[in-house]
């Protein structure tokens, strides 16, 4: 039987996961992700079980439909919902208790919780098994902007450093590092030299890198895979990497993985994070750097070099050039300013304003009733 491949292990393990939780779920549940499998991935499909179960929830312990366990939900509980009963769902989203733990969620949260409820109704009220959508009239939360955290050039020549080195790490840490030094140093290179998302990093096989011509083959968010390039610096990162994976004994299953844990299982996006979380706290204390912020790190570097925003969206694998230019709108702004003033209308000598025979120029008072003296 041949190797899964990492897309395809995700698969099989979402799925299996999401089959259940279904188990107990009420059996229009089981009907809308049959209805949505060929539109989404099995992530979201994961994801939306979640927020959904936990809306139903809500339903039979706080608002006291008159049903016991949430599998003996029906349509006709949603359909006699209004879109105040959801509104209120989302403020109790705020704050609630859940195994005498306070639980909180922000407006992303709720967000993406509201769009399960509004896919529910929305595919029962196409197939004219619901009445009302009271959903689709609810606002979304108002999302407030991030400020968009990345590294400087000097702080990713620093972060690579401390990778190289172990310097400042712990005791305990350096003892990790005399093993890891070479695939942590060449998984940041990868994320810091192509903008690749952490899953698609762990996603990786070694079959998928091609030295020959100085690019590899990743699955993208979603399952579209692309071939992307990478630079001298990957390069020399990964032939030193292949090095020691050549040498290694993955577990079964495995075998395929270009990134391997410790236990020589293919590493986890989870593991990641943690690595560069670790070297990061080092080479810039101040900025929580993530996976992400490594790859918005790149995504800054490649619009300054070139001015271009569809590539920059094209090699991040945006779908939407919108969502690049979200991002860098910032930077976009700096390069007009750069602009405005790279082009001289007079020369130093003359500009507007300046007075001949050295004559100064008295301001006459502001007349107007609101101004106020000084």
């Amino acid at each position: 039987m041949p190797e899964m491949t990492y897309s395809q292990q995700q698969y099989e393990q979402y799925t299996l996961r999401i089959r259940e939780l279904l188990k107990t779920a009420p059996p229009f549940l089981s009907e809308f992700v049959r209805g949505i499998e060929n539109t989404t991935s099995v992530l979201t499909r994961f994801n939306y079980i979640l927020d959904l179960n936990l809306f139903f929830t809500y339903l039979i312990e706080e608002r006291a439909i008159g049903k016991a366990t949430v599998a003996e939900l029906e349509l006709s509980d949603l359909d006699a919902l209004s879109s105040t009963d959801i509104e209120i769902y989302l403020e109790y989203l705020s704050l609630y208790i859940k195994n005498d733990r306070s639980l909180r969620n922000n407006e992303s949260a709720k967000a993406r919780k509201l769009a399960a409820i509004r896919s529910l109704y929305k595919y029962f009220f196409r197939k004219q098994k619901l009445e009302h959508n009271p959903a689709t009239i609810i606002d979304t939360p108002k999302l407030h902007k991030k400020p968009i955290i990345r590294l400087d050039i000097d702080e990713v020549e620093r972060l690579l450093e401390v990778a190289q080195s172990g310097e400042n790490l712990t005791e305990r840490q350096r003892q990790y590092h005399r093993a890891t030094r070479v695939r942590d140093v060449a998984m940041l290179t990868l994320l810091l030299g192509t903008g690749i998302r952490v899953s698609e990093l762990v996603g990786l096989d070694v079959d998928d890198i091609d030295f020959n011509n100085d690019d590899f083959l990743v699955t993208r968010k979603g399952g579209n895979q692309e071939i992307l390039a990478f630079g001298d610096d990957v390069r020399k990162a990964l032939l030193e990497y292949m090095l020691l994976r050549e040498a290694a004994l993955p577990r079964p299953g495995h075998e395929g993985a270009l990134f391997l844990s410790m236990q020589n299982k293919r590493i986890g996006v989870r593991a990641v994070e943690k690595i560069v979380g670790k070297y990061a706290s080092i080479a810039a204390p101040l900025k929580r750097i993530s996976p992400h912020k490594l790859r918005s790190t790149y995504g800054t570097m490649l619009y300054q070099e070139t001015g271009d925003i569809y590539l920059v969206a094209e090699v991040l694998g945006h779908k939407d050039v919108n969502t690049t230019k979200r991002h860098y709108a910032a930077m976009s702004m700096d390069r007009k300013r750069m602009a405005a003033k790279a082009v001289k209308l007079h020369s130093n000598e003359s500009a507007p304003g300046d007075c001949e025979d050295n004559d100064e120029i008295v301001a006459e008072p502001d007349s107007s009733p609101d101004s106020n003296e000084t």
